[in-house]
């Protein structure tokens, strides 16, 4: 190379972590007599300030020009040391770490074995380190945009927190209003506030601010490019409804063939609109939107002599020759905000959700008790003569919970609070009812929650430990069959209804989101996040973030606060004007390069295309390192060996394979 290696070697202890199982004293001491180490040194943490002060110190006192750090993994405190070697003027890649703790100590419990495969690991990294290159980054400019993709209470609280940093944000949400979730919601715990009377103001600011585009009704078509520099297509679909005309009157509904005859989605079936509606009351934007499966004009051609939607809409907005459109953006930063989907009551069939009327989910109850929803707030079963006020109640609690027969393993947070809310609100709409809750534990670890908690307990709410086993009918009433597991008493609770409190879980086109974003998911189905603790908020790929209910289930406070925590990422990355991308990308040799196209095919990033090489008269890979993340797909891959990956190279390894495959005295792994 050149250069004479001058490598410094530094053991961490980690506290215990590391030095409970591994001598690293012994450590050390090896390390020293490694080639070309010029000084090898322990410390209790080398992640401290005086441990980096110590690098520091010998890089600039001992002209050391690579560096080891035996310490953790790489993917917590690689970056952390990186600005040590820089902050002593060393380039940041003449780094290299050995995971003796994680890889070492925490899977070992003989301590001379630990020790020895320590030493092995870091002589590994002292013989990579010194073939590294010092490597320079590129540097691009950042496209001074966000997309927010969900309408929820968390897209909409991430989209007001960029736009009021004097950031442009394209707010896009496949329902004709946003409001999300919440929307649907009649009050919250612990509070009780009015659900609409917090998020109305929220939303009617979002359509308003002039750095924010509402794109509702529209969905995600196609994402490419890299962190600050995404190409995005949303298609904006026709609602055959001119917005700039519409006044949101609703003569149109009002006067539409199919008036009360389509069933809601928003009301959960439970409640019906026309086939040209208004989500709710409060939607925003206030126009109102064709159903195209539902309207006679767009299924069958005509609408008896004339769509009557047409002839009572006096601004003439009515436009059947809207055609979906599509636009392209350009985005610095993505934050995926799409939120969750109920668990479906009907995979617990032992519970008769399809069977019985007067088995209903949390989620329907919330509507019927909503001033809004289908019935004004009353809470009754059934229709006209035959309909009826329920006086003895039951919850099930954690059904589509904690439940490994029904694939959802997770607790969804949200169902312990928001039964003990529905209960206390149906204590104030039917006066005198009896009201049960079956459980197996409560959790209420939020603010004020144990509180609210044993408010409903003292109101009269009766909690019985026991997970339902079945319900079913005895003349016109319920029979909920339960074991009391606190008084070990078999129960058959007859009741008029049954409220099932249901899971939380990962929305069933989450798939489409992944593959476009290249997104990971964790074992439950939710989005992965970079790191549980220190990146909860980030995603594996630079530049795209997580917010809300998509992540894993979240009550609205936690929502909001990770909406607030995306935004600032999102602002972090935007108010730098320039980004920096990895420098230990792939490079091509041109000369041996075959141009099979194989590393085309395989690189997840889209990174790699074929072009023609002037110089050698014939196709070869080019890398794109600005999109190219270092994944080294394509190196391992590559046929030819032409692929090959900076600091990264087949020398770095295999210098590495031989260490390690040695059988040095008191250095057996």
């Amino acid at each position: 190379m050149g250069i004479k290696t001058k490598t410094g070697v530094y053991v961490c202890h980690c506290g215990s972590n590391i030095a409970a199982t591994v001598d690293v004293e012994d450590v050390t001491t090896f390390a020293a007599r490694l080639p070309h180490v010029k000084t090898a040194r322990h410390y209790p943490y080398m992640c401290s300030d005086p441990g980096q002060g110590l690098i520091r110190q010998d890089i600039r006192d001992k002209g050391l020009n690579r560096i080891v750090v035996a310490a953790c993994s790489p993917r917590i405190h690689e970056n952390t040391f990186r600005r040590t070697l820089e902050e002593a003027g060393l380039n940041p890649y003449c780094l290299e770490m050995a995971n003796i703790r994680e890889q070492c100590s925490w899977v070992h419990g003989d301590r001379s074995g630990a020790t020895a495969k320590a030493r092995k690991t870091v002589a590994a990294a002292a013989a990579r380190a010194r073939l590294l290159e010092p490597l320079q980054q590129k540097e691009v400019p950042v496209e001074p945009a966000v997309l927010v993709l969900g309408g929820g209470i968390a897209g909409i609280q991430c989209a007001l927190d960029v736009a009021g940093a004097g950031f442009t944000v394209y707010l896009v949400e496949k329902e004709p209003s946003i409001g999300g979730r919440m929307a649907q919601l009649d009050k919250t715990f612990p509070t009780l506030d009015c659900s609409a009377c917090i998020l109305t103001p929220r939303m009617v600011d979002a359509a308003a601010h002039p750095r924010i585009e509402l794109l509702s009704y529209s969905c995600l078509e196609e994402v490419s490019g890299y962190a600050g520099n995404f190409s995005v297509r949303v298609r904006k679909k026709a609602r055959y409804v001119d917005a700039d005309r519409c006044t949101g009157c609703g003569d149109c509904a009002r006067e539409c063939r199919l008036a009360g005859r389509v069933p809601s989605s928003f009301d959960l079936g439970l409640g019906r609109r026309s086939a040209i509606y208004r989500p709710f009351p409060q939607a925003v934007p206030a126009h109102y939107t064709i159903d195209r499966q539902r309207c006679l004009f767009l299924t069958k051609g005509r609408c008896g002599d004339a769509p009557p939607c047409v002839q009572v809409c006096s601004p003439g907005a009515i436009d059947f020759e809207q055609r979906d459109e599509v636009v392209e953006l350009k985005v610095g930063a993505i934050v995926v905000a799409t939120g969750c989907d109920l668990f479906d009551p009907s995979r617990k069939p032992e519970y008769g959700y399809r069977d019985y009327n007067n088995v209903i989910t949390a989620m329907e109850l919330e509507r019927l008790l909503s001033a809004s929803g289908p019935t004004e707030g009353s809470v009754v079963l059934g229709e006209g003569e035959d309909a009826s006020v329920p006086r003895d109640i039951a919850f099930i609690k954690c059904v589509g919970s904690r439940d490994k027969s029904a694939g959802s393993e997770h607790c969804s947070k949200v169902c312990c609070m928001y039964t003990a809310k529905l209960a206390h609100l149906l204590g104030e709409k039917v006066p005198g009812a009896s009201i049960r809750v079956y459980y197996m534990d409560v959790r209420a670890s939020g603010k004020g929650y144990e509180e609210f908690y044993d408010r409903v307990r003292r109101e009269g709410v009766r909690y019985i430990r026991g997970s339902p086993s079945e319900i079913f009918q005895r003349g016109s009433r319920l029979v909920v069959k339960v074991e009391d597991t606190l008084a070990s008493t078999p129960l058959e609770d007859e009741v008029d209804m049954v409220v099932l409190a249901v899971g939380l879980e990962a929305r069933g086109d989450a798939g489409r989101i992944v593959d476009m974003l290249r997104l990971s998911r964790s074992a439950d189905g939710f989005f992965l996040e970079a790191h549980p603790k220190l990146a909860p908020v980030d995603t594996a790929v630079d530049g795209i973030y997580l917010a809300g209910a998509c992540q894993a289930p979240k009550d609205i406070p936690d929502t909001v606060a990770q909406a607030k925590a995306a935004a600032a990422s999102a602002l972090g990355l935007l108010s730098a004007g320039r980004i920096k991308v990895g420098a230990e990308v792939c490079v091509v040799n041109e000369e041996t390069c075959r141009g099979c196209g194989y590393c085309v095919q395989i690189c997840p990033y889209g990174a790699v295309e074929l072009a023609f090489s002037e110089r050698y008269s014939h196709e070869t890979a080019l890398v794109n390192e600005v999109l190219c993340k270092g994944c080294g797909a394509c190196a391992a891959a590559c046929f030819s060996g032409s692929m090959q990956q900076r600091s990264f190279r087949d020398e770095h390894i295999l210098s590495q394979v031989a260490v390690l495959g040695s059988k040095g005295k008191g250095d057996q792994v």
